[in-house]
C-alpha cells in the first residue's frame, strides 16, 4: 500500500513537471527594450547681439547748391571794390553772400566798423549786433591785404550770416579762425578811404 502511494506521488510530480515545461515553452522570451535614440536638438536661431542693425538716423547729405557768381562788386559813395569769391573753399558762404547781394539785402547798409587794419559792414542794424547765424567754413586761405572774411562772435563754429570784413593788411592771427571767402582784386584804394557810416549803395554779382 505504501509503495502504491509513493508511486502515485512520483507520477503526479512528473505530470506537474511536464505541464510546467510545456507552459514555459509557450511564453515568449523577454527581450531588452530598444533604447529610444537620442536625436540632436536643432538650436534655436536668434539674432546675434553683435550684428549691426540697419541705421535709421543717418543724416541725409545736403545737396550742393549751384554757385550763382564768382565775382562781386561793392558800390560805395567813394568808389567800387571788386572781389573774387572763393567758390571752392567756402561755397556755402559764397552762396549766402551772393543771394543776399543779388536780392538787394545790402543796399544802403553801412560800414559800422573801421580800424587801421580792417573795415566791416553789412549789419542790418548798423551797430555790429545784427544778422543771423551760419556755419563757419574754415579753409587754408591766409588773411592777407584785401582778404574778405565773415564776422563771428565767440563760438568758432558759428559765423554771422550778413556781416563781412575786408583786411587792409596781412592778418595772420585770423588764419584758421574766421571764414575767408574772397579777395579784393581792384579798389584797395577805396577800402582805405572808407569811414564809419559810409553806405554800401549796393553789391552786384556775376
Amino acid at each position: 500500500m505504501g509503495k502504491i502511494f509513493f508511486v502515485s506521488i512520483v507520477f503526479v510530480a512528473l505530470i506537474l513537471g511536464i505541464v510546467t515545461l510545456l507552459s514555459r515553452s509557450n511564453t515568449p522570451p523577454l527581450t531588452q527594450a530598444s533604447p529610444t535614440p537620442l536625436t540632436a536638438i536643432s538650436p534655436t536661431v536668434t539674432s546675434s547681439p553683435f550684428l549691426a542693425s540697419t541705421p535709421t538716423d543717418v543724416p541725409t547729405a545736403i545737396p550742393k547748391q549751384p554757385i550763382l557768381a564768382q565775382t562781386a562788386t561793392i558800390h560805395t559813395e567813394k568808389g567800387d571794390i571788386v572781389l573774387s569769391l572763393y567758390t571752392s573753399d567756402a561755397p556755402n558762404t559764397v552762396i549766402n553772400f551772393v543771394k543776399k547781394a543779388a536780392g538787394g539785402y545790402y543796399n544802403n547798409l553801412t560800414f559800422h566798423r573801421v580800424e587801421d587794419w580792417v573795415i566791416q559792414g553789412g549789419d542790418p542794424k548798423g551797430d555790429g549786433t545784427g544778422g543771423g547765424n551760419m556755419t563757419t567754413e574754415l579753409n587754408n586761405k591766409p588773411f592777407v591785404t584785401g582778404s574778405l572774411g565773415v564776422a563771428r562772435a565767440g563760438d568758432i563754429r558759428v559765423s554771422n550770416d550778413s556781416q563781412f570784413f575786408i583786411t587792409k593788411n596781412d592778418a595772420p592771427s585770423l588764419n584758421g579762425q574766421y571764414t575767408n571767402f574772397g579777395m579784393v582784386t581792384s579798389g584797395m584804394d577805396v577800402v582805405s578811404k572808407i569811414a564809419i557810416g559810409d553806405k554800401i549803395l549796393g553789391i552786384t554779382v556775376q
